[in-house]
């Protein structure tokens, strides 16, 4: 079978239609089926041994149930054929495209970036905005304005650097975000005056990066970065293609980044690349698109088949991440044949996961996979869960049409 751009936007328009979204249950409705089809912004970058690499996005909403496939060209830039659309918040802080009934032609709608004539509307990203901090913090490290040992004081609390960004990573703490969030504006990252930001360097990377659909807008020098604060739904943005190509600049095992110019500097020193790549690698909340933390509840779905890391584990065989106890006996991870270095993101209407996955030894897959969706807690059907079954299984599917298209 050939294994090409096309073939593998099919498999993953197929993959999403295979999981039947359209029968997601809704909390806010009564447990009745979801009014509408969900967004789902989907995008998978594979490294075939030996070969060039193949990449595809599609998205699926309300608008587009079907499918659309991005348009991408060969140098893996930006998709041609999207105009993406803002997510937004009213002023009470909801999530007002989510709400029961919400009439998308009676609400305004901002562009975040993109000139096709398609358009789609941006689910928020929930904690996978992290990602974007975690950059924003080593830029500020290889710039000489911070160190990775450093004691960074937050809210009466003084811990290293490194410390704070370990914790933001593998148990996803709020708190943590707020300390580097915090960070990146005592150091001059972002700038100020009232309500009006008039310096983002992050933003700047990211045009610099070609990667204009990411944002971190309007968060606050006292760390404020969720609804409250002012920033939040609206102001946080990765689409998928562009949290994927953010990871592919991250992946010491990935090819050149074929959008950028030749000579291009790396986004970051090799030094703190490591430090980025080992908080990503032991994420313990596999509970997206994997869902390995969650294999001792009763109906588990398998996901993407990734291993927990080990510190995870305790004598009892149930996993601790963080306050987040998960129970069961995970100690043997039979069939489990991948490692995902990945961050996971989920509020009661997002969820979302982006990573890199490896085959352990002795397999040689390697892909990126970066996922968007307005599919949070509200459609949880089992206690225990931050996420529908269908994200795992959807996890697993792909991972399946991956093992039949790469070749060996």
């Amino acid at each position: 079978m050939s294994f090409d751009a096309q073939t593998l936007a099919q498999a993953l328009r197929h993959a999403v239609l295979a999981q039947r979204f359209e029968q997601t249950e809704d909390s806010l409705c009564g447990g009745t089926a979801i009014e509408h089809f969900p967004s789902i912004d989907l995008a998978v970058a594979a490294f075939p041994e030996g070969a060039a690499p193949v990449f595809a996005n599609v998205l699926f909403s309300r608008e587009h149930p079907q499918g659309l496939v991005a348009q991408l060209g060969a140098d893996a830039g930006s998709p041609r054929n999207l105009s993406y659309l803002a997510d937004q918040q009213d002023a009470q802080g909801r999530s007002i495209a989510w709400l029961p009934g919400a009439d998308w032609s009676q609400l305004k709608w901002q562009p975040l970036c993109g000139q096709g004539g398609h358009q789609f509307v941006s689910p928020y990203p929930a904690s996978l905005i992290k990602l974007m901090v975690l950059v924003g913090v080593a830029r500020l490290v290889d710039a000489g304005r911070s160190d990775w040992g450093k004691a960074v004081a937050f809210e009466g609390r003084r811990r290293a650097l490194r410390d704070w960004a370990f914790d933001m990573t593998v148990i996803s703490c709020n708190r943590s975000t707020s300390a580097l969030v915090a960070l990146l504006h005592s150091c001059g990252a972002i700038r100020r005056e009232g309500q009006l930001e008039l310096h983002n360097e992050l933003h700047d990377c990211f045009r610099a990066y070609g990667l204009p659909g990411l944002r971190l807008a309007h968060t606050r020098p006292d760390g404020g970065w969720g609804n409250a604060a002012g920033a939040g739904v609206g102001c946080l943005h990765m689409t998928a293609w562009d949290a994927l190509r953010l990871l592919w600049l991250l992946d010491r095992a990935a090819p050149p980044p074929p959008w950028l110019p030749a000579g291009t500097p790396p986004l970051l020193s090799a030094a703190s690349q490591s430090e980025l790549l080992y908080c990503l690698q032991e994420q313990g909340l596999h509970e997206i698109l994997s869902s390995s933390v969650l294999a001792g509840l009763p109906n588990w779905v398998p996901g993407l088949p990734a291993r927990l890391p080990l510190r995870w584990l305790g004598r009892d065989g149930g996993a601790q991440v963080g306050p987040h106890r998960f129970p069961g006996d995970l100690s043997a991870q039979t069939g489990l044949e991948l490692a995902f270095a990945h961050k996971t993101g989920n509020t009661e209407n997002y969820g979302a996961d982006a990573g890199i996955v490896r085959g352990i030894t002795p397999l040689n897959r390697h892909y990126l996979i970066a996922f968007t969706s307005n599919l949070g807690r509200r459609y949880v059907t089992q206690p225990g869960c931050v996420s529908n079954w269908r994200l795992p299984a959807l996890g697993a599917a792909i991972d399946a049409h991956l093992c039949r298209l790469m070749p060996p």
